[in-house]
């Protein structure tokens, strides 16, 4: 539409000069004709399917049948992918079969279990994907754009950021050039090449809709309107130098369909695991032992901070690398390793990066001033469920016309309490009413601090409470169960 409606501004500038008998136009008609001109069309990219497209795969999944599973896939394959990949229920009538109609499978007999796409790194055969592409699969079934077909072994997989590396046994193949994720702009054409719903290279385009989009813990994702479908996973997304910037990962759909929204893991952090994968066949990555949260605008201004930015420490694990460092619940993380964290996501990716062992030093604003820790990175391993104790004896609530004035009724925590939340002191909220639960507070939270000054006990509550300033809102730091959060209690007006 654009470049049909471009001449048509040229021809009525064109009919204007024959009106006024080959006058010169006006100032304003002189300044549109070159700025329609210099206006560019939609860009082609033939040139960029023909360079890149030798370099794109079709991975076809396959699964031993046994006696007691279902054997293959004479179902819609592609669809049965995609409601693994996005945790849909498989609806009945979607049952796998094998090749011959039945739901038997003969054991050790492979039958087909997904679909996906993938790229070349190497000409010797190394070749790129999503992790949840090969997961659980017992063969792998490549294919070149030239129709010769492979099985693959896999290299490395890596659930967390969802990449793998899968190798084939070949030579001379036609590698992708890796481009610069940081030159990548907002709005700028993209392009894909995959396998939607098994149709071997499918090519799309789009163009980058927002970048660092915070969709996980370890990846900030490049967010297209390229069109992506079931089978897409795994597949590059180009720039229009020819360049892989990122691999099609996730859409975002609520009908099954594509809807405007895709996600890419940006190239950079896909070659950095890569690169682990292919030297150790795994990822390792640092840990500190924390519960974060994002800091709210209400609570930055509350607390002295002035700008929400940082991670809200909401717990610590006992015994883990932060409890040893001194790091407490409440406190907001500003930098690790001299690097800022803007937003509570950032802190989990500053971390992941560093090896374990590495003695870094970490920054926290902690009741109006900051401070400086010395952290020795841990290694990040599976998650571990923890046993919960049973609840302590409550000690008798108290109140006063200054709790009350705020909505709360307050006892002191026991010694059971205090070794169960790992703390000094507090007090636990008994009921929250008005002011008080109007900012969240509720029956069971134990108040830690207030005003930025430490309660272990009742009274010094009420002491901070007392010299606190009643006409501006009061900073209450938290614990609800093993979490920290604060709150802000606004004066009635």
């Amino acid at each position: 539409m654009r470049s049909a409606f471009r001449p048509s501004v040229t021809s009525l500038l064109a009919t204007a000069v024959l009106l006024v008998g080959g006058a010169q136009l006006p100032a304003a008609a002189q300044a549109t004709a070159p700025a329609a001109a210099s206006v560019r069309g939609l860009p082609d990219f033939t040139d960029l399917v023909d360079q890149v497209g030798p370099s794109v795969v079709n991975i076809r999944t396959l699964e031993r049948a046994s006696s007691n599973n279902a054997g293959g896939s004479g179902a819609d394959e592609q669809m049965l992918e995609f409601f693994r990949r996005f945790g849909i229920p498989i609806p009945p009538g979607m049952t796998p079969r094998n090749p011959r109609g039945d739901r038997g499978g003969t054991p050790d007999e492979a039958q087909p279990r997904g679909v996906g796409s993938g790229f070349i790194l190497s000409a010797d055969g190394l070749i790129m994907t999503n992790a949840h592409v090969v997961d659980g699969a017992d063969e792998l079934i490549v294919t070149l754009p030239d129709k010769r077909e492979f099985k693959a072994k896999i290299v490395g997989a890596d659930k967390r950021t969802d990449v793998a590396i899968v190798k084939i046994e070949a030579s001379g193949l036609s590698a992708v050039r890796i481009g610069d994720v940081n030159r990548l702009r907002v709005g700028e054409w993209v392009m894909a090449i995959g396998s939607p719903f098994g149709l071997e290279n499918t090519v799309t385009a789009g163009i980058v809709s927002a970048k660092q989009r915070d969709t996980g813990d370890f990846l900030p994702f490049i967010q297209t309107d390229v069109a992506i479908n079931p089978g897409n996973s795994g597949g590059p997304l180009i720039n229009m130098r020819g360049e892989v910037i990122g691999i099609n990962s996730q859409i975002y759909s609520r009908s099954g369909g594509f809807q405007g929204i895709s996600f890419a893991i940006p190239i950079d952090e896909a070659v950095r695991v890569s690169d682990q994968l292919r030297a150790t066949g795994r990822v390792t990555r640092g840990r500190i032992g924390v519960q974060i949260d994002q800091v709210s605008k209400d609570v930055a201004e509350s607390i002295g901070l002035g700008q929400p930015k940082g991670a809200l420490v909401r717990g610590v694990e006992p015994n883990s690398p932060a409890a040893k460092a001194g790091v407490e619940p409440g406190d907001i993380i500003l930098k690790f390793d001299g690097k800022d964290v803007e937003k509570s996501v950032d802190l989990p990716r500053l971390v992941a990066n560093t090896k374990p062992g590495n003695r870094s030093t970490m920054t926290v604003f902690r009741r109006g001033s900051q401070r400086d820790l010395s952290i020795t990175v841990g290694e990040l391993e599976p998650d571990r469920q923890e046993a919960r104790a049973a609840t302590p004896e409550p000690n008798k609530p108290q109140s006063s016309n200054a709790l009350q004035a705020i909505g709360l009724s307050l006892a002191d925590l026991s010694a059971a309490e205090k070794k169960e939340l790992n703390v000094k002191g507090g007090v636990r909220v008994v009921t929250a009413e008005g002011a008080a639960a109007r900012a969240g507070l509720r029956e069971g939270d134990v108040i830690v601090a207030i005003a930025n000054t430490e309660t272990a006990t009742v009274k010094d509550l009420e002491a901070a409470l007392g010299k606190a300033d009643k006409t501006k809102p009061i900073n209450v730091l938290f614990r609800r169960g093993e979490w920290a959060q604060y709150a802000v209690i606004r004066p009635s007006r």
